[in-house]
């Protein structure tokens, strides 16, 4: 058997979760049949069963198009380019809008039986019309179109499900949960501390961590807007870069200038490290926070749990599934707006309950351990890629 990924994001191009989940499953699959994983960017390697292929995405045809429309048809255009070379494989696996189209245009071609991930959705993401302006509509047609005629779909958790059964016309019997994982060997605790030296992070004192990307989703501005709650003690480390649009990254800029007048524990590292130096942080951060106000897995979550971190995050979507409140960390209530774009009721109400939480967690360092360690078993008895990888090769032989 072989499988056909297609993606945006694939290393050394990954900046967010599904990037992440590509990578690991593609590795993991590869152990178990072939796997071809065509991406946007210029990869070109083979390596066993994997082999990677890169198509370009920055295409000059498109420089004169509307700022906002420019990624929605170089999306579409590389699309088009993947579907260029023959397709050979048993199935084709797509992975978030940026590839579906290329799915949909395998299906018809080809006649290839079509997987799709959902590893978000484009109704549930409002706020993406900030930075796609009517292209906004484009990307949920192309996921919309990709979901209903899928012959199977994964939802990264049993909140997705519900969520894809509630605003896409499908069969229930196509949707299967299958969670994200980790890879338990790489992802463990260290005692090296060239991050948080090169970052000026204090070793004597606690830090809560943020890893993500500025974006809504990701509920960051309602973290700065907690850190005036935190204990002055406790330093706050963003890692966090990426900005979705120009004005989030200013929004984001600002809130933090604004919290540094009065406080100078707070370390901002504005880009996207790489994975040891990512996995430093956690393992010597008190604890990680997650404040999303959607998240339908949190892959996040997991790598902070791997590294005996306790968590305190908002209980929204997958997280609910992933963090368990009082064992493995503390889930914050998170009462939103029934309309786009689901943001806090109360934004200051959810910043105190989220600096509560990292407080209560961090005053108690009894209950921190008990989490940390409990935090690490929950990962590696749910959420292990090897067990992972073989629940989704099962779901390509029932599609033979």
């Amino acid at each position: 058997m072989k499988a056909l990924f297609y993606t945006r994001e694939f290393p050394p191009y990954v900046y967010g979760g599904a990037g992440v989940h590509v990578e690991y499953l593609a590795d993991e699959l590869a152990k178990l049949m072939k796997v071809e994983v065509r991406c946007f960017g210029d990869q070109d390697a083979k390596s066993g069963n994997l082999s990677v292929k890169g198509f370009p995405f920055d295409n000059p045809i498109f420089d004169t198009a509307d700022d906002k429309l420019k990624s929605v048809f170089k999306t579409l255009s590389t699309c088009i380019q993947m579907n260029g070379e023959p397709v050979d494989a048993d199935v084709v696996h797509c992975h978030t809008w940026y590839a579906q189209f290329a799915g949909i245009v395998t299906k018809l071609c080809y006649g290839i039986p079509l997987v799709i991930t959902t590893h978000s959705l484009e109704p549930l993401r409002p706020w993406k019309r900030e930075q796609l302006g009517r292209g906004y509509d484009a990307s949920s047609w192309v996921e919309k179109t990709a979901i209903e005629m899928a012959d199977a779909i994964i939802a990264v958790s049993e909140e997705t499900k519900i969520d894809v059964l509630k605003h896409f016309n499908v069969d229930e019997n196509k949707v299967k949960v299958i969670y994200n994982g980790i890879n338990l060997q790489q992802y463990v605790v260290t005692s090296k501390t060239t991050t948080l030296d090169e970052y000026g992070i204090d070793k004597t004192k606690p830090y809560v961590l943020f890893v993500g990307r500025i974006t809504r989703q990701k509920g960051i501005i309602h973290l700065v807007n907690a850190i005036k709650y935190i204990d002055p003690d406790t330093q706050i480390v963003l890692c966090a870069g990426a900005p979705d649009t120009k004005e989030i990254g200013k929004e984001m800029e600002d809130a933090v200038a604004e919290v540094k007048k009065t406080r100078d524990n707070v370390i901002w590292i504005d880009k996207m490290l790489e994975k040891d130096q990512v996995i430093q942080l956690y393992s010597h951060a008190d604890v990680f926070c997650c404040p999303s106000i959607y998240e339908p897995f949190g892959i996040i979550n997991i790598e902070a749990m791997a590294c005996n971190t306790a968590v305190v995050a908002s209980a929204v979507g997958g997280i609910k599934e992933v963090v368990v409140d009082g064992e493995t960390g503390i889930l914050i209530p998170l009462e939103q707006q029934k309309q786009a774009p689901f943001e806090p009721i109360d934004p200051d109400k959810f910043s105190r309950d989220l600096a509560n939480g990292i407080n209560k967690v961090i005053k108690n360092k009894d209950l921190k351990d008990t989490m940390a360690k409990n935090g690490r078993k929950r990962v590696e008895d749910y959420f292990d890629w090897v067990a992972i990888a073989k629940q989704v090769e099962s779901l390509y032989k029932s599609l033979l």
